[in-house]
């Protein structure tokens, strides 16, 4: 059986599958205020269209599904879709990116049906900050969400930070401690330029370099580099010596992992998309529900990863890269 391997020789071994459009925040570098999802039931992939993709993309050597969205828990039969996927021979890691506003409520049953690992987005711990980030969401309620993937045992839970100069830049070092208290993991983003809000948020970006002098001033000698596993992110991480939490940088802009990159994303519409940076997409659910046999959408899957680009542009062009919002590619 064929393997993913793009012209450049990376290996597609990671698929972040979005399960839906929809969102309960509207965080400000991510979607624009006016923005209301344009998304009826039979544009998005049903629970059978999810399987056989899954199950086909398992075949030609991807091992690990992540659930985005949108807000992935906005989804109706989100325990169900984790059951089917984690029930997909050769797929062994199936983490969930969330803003765990409703994990409180899911976090046992999706543990209970295959969601081993959680990422959680949260940028400020301060409550009026949060809200005016969010646009109306309660950090308590994400709190509850991470203490209730915590007891719910799915390992790692990590929070992720899109750090923010001017915005949340202060809070770098308190961040890294309230990991360190809750004994998980944390890393900070690099705002990236998708669709016109995040072209934006750039006027805010914080580079690697300065994240790291922050950090390192806190932390010092007690940070120690740690090597990537295969199916790894794209992440700089580090352990913190003598705490259970590490803690990473993921450089879009400033220093691409784009040499690495094993990752592809289907968004929740069918809609296969090579690379972040790229307008280059096939849709997926006009091919499962085609009469296409399983092994011509391996095919067409296969020949379309050889369009993969080698690295995107985000340091250099905006032009190119995908005027649909965040939300709708998947976080």
């Amino acid at each position: 059986m064929p393997k993913l391997i793009d012209k450049f020789g990376r290996e597609i071994t990671y698929l972040r599958l979005s399960v839906t459009e929809h969102c309960n925040y509207r965080c400000f570098y991510c979607r624009d205020d006016e923005h209301v999802p344009n998304c009826k039931r039979e544009d998005i992939l049903s629970y059978e269209d999810i399987e056989r993709i899954v199950q086909i993309f398992a075949e030609l050597g991807v091992t690990k599904v992540r659930l985005t969205g949108g807000e992935p828990l906005l989804r109706r039969g989100i325990v169900k879709i984790a059951r089917l996927i984690s029930h997909v021979d050769g797929i062994d890691d199936l983490p969930l990116s969330t803003n765990a506003h409703l994990l409180e409520k899911f976090a046992k049953k999706l543990h209970q049906n295959g969601v081993n690992r959680v990422n959680i987005s949260i940028d400020s711990l301060i409550p009026e900050r949060f809200k005016k980030i969010t646009r109306g969401g309660d950090v308590t309620e994400v709190i509850k969400g991470i203490d209730a993937a915590i007891q719910a045992d799915m390992n790692p839970v990590k929070i992720n930070v899109v750090a923010m100069r001017g915005v949340n830049d202060d809070e770098i070092e308190s961040m890294v401690d309230f990991a360190i208290t809750k004994g998980i993991d944390v890393r900070f983003i690099e705002t990236m330029p998708i669709g016109s809000v995040g072209i934006e948020a750039l006027e805010q970006h914080i580079s690697e370099k300065d994240i790291f002098a922050k950090l390192n001033k806190h932390l010092g000698s007690k940070l120690n580099p740690i090597n990537a596993s295969r199916t790894d992110g794209p992440a700089h991480n580090f352990k913190i010596k003598g705490t259970n939490s590490t803690v990473g940088i993921i450089s879009a802009v400033s220093n691409h992992f784009c040499q690495t990159c094993n990752r592809v994303r289907l968004t929740a519409k069918g809609d296969l998309i090579l690379c972040l940076g790229q307008e280059n997409a096939i849709s997926l659910k006009d091919a499962v529900r085609s009469d296409l046999t399983n092994d011509e959408i391996k095919n067409m899957i296969v020949n379309t990863i050889h369009k993969k680009p080698e690295k995107h542009e985000f340091n250099t062009v905006v032009d190119n890269i995908s005027n649909q919002q965040m939300v709708e590619i998947g976080g």
